[in-house]
């Protein structure tokens, strides 16, 4: 049996941005976005035209991962925690790890700066501005 996992996104109204935000930070590639006004119109659960512009799902490309993403749909429950689940990235290089923890930085909160420790030459953990927390590990020599 073959399984591929991959992360999920769900944000309340400002999807759009955190993509595009993740796009930069984690040199990614968008790959697609639809809107709830994408779908064809349901007479019995009309949307207003707010609601047509939020993200049903977006598509983003990192590396060999896809993250995806959407916005809650209105009038349902939305509760952001971000510390049940982390993402861990691994970039090979020093440089590229120092880089995408700033850009996660930007607006966050720095949970443990980037340091050398027993299994990495450099790792941090950052919660960045939309409340997700990320480790960022430079793989050690193995």
């Amino acid at each position: 049996m073959s399984i591929r996992l991959n992360p999920y996104f769900v944000f309340n109204g400002n999807t759009r941005e955190a993509l595009y935000f993740y796009e930069k930070a984690l040199h990614g590639s968008v790959v697609a976005i639809t809107t709830f006004g994408d779908l064809p119109e349901d007479p019995e659960h009309p949307l207003t035209d707010e609601m047509k512009t939020l993200v049903m799902h977006a598509h983003l490309k990192v590396g060999n991962a896809d993250l995806m993403f959407s916005d809650t749909f209105p009038g349902t429950s939305h509760q952001a925690n971000g510390d049940t689940v982390q993402i861990a990235i691994h970039p090979t290089e020093e440089a590229d790890a120092r880089g995408i923890f700033a850009a996660l930085e930007d607006g966050g909160q720095v949970v443990m700066p980037l340091q050398k420790t027993d299994w990495s030459p450099l790792y941090g953990i950052v919660k960045d501005k939309f409340g997700v927390t990320f480790q960022v590990n430079v793989p050690g020599e193995e």
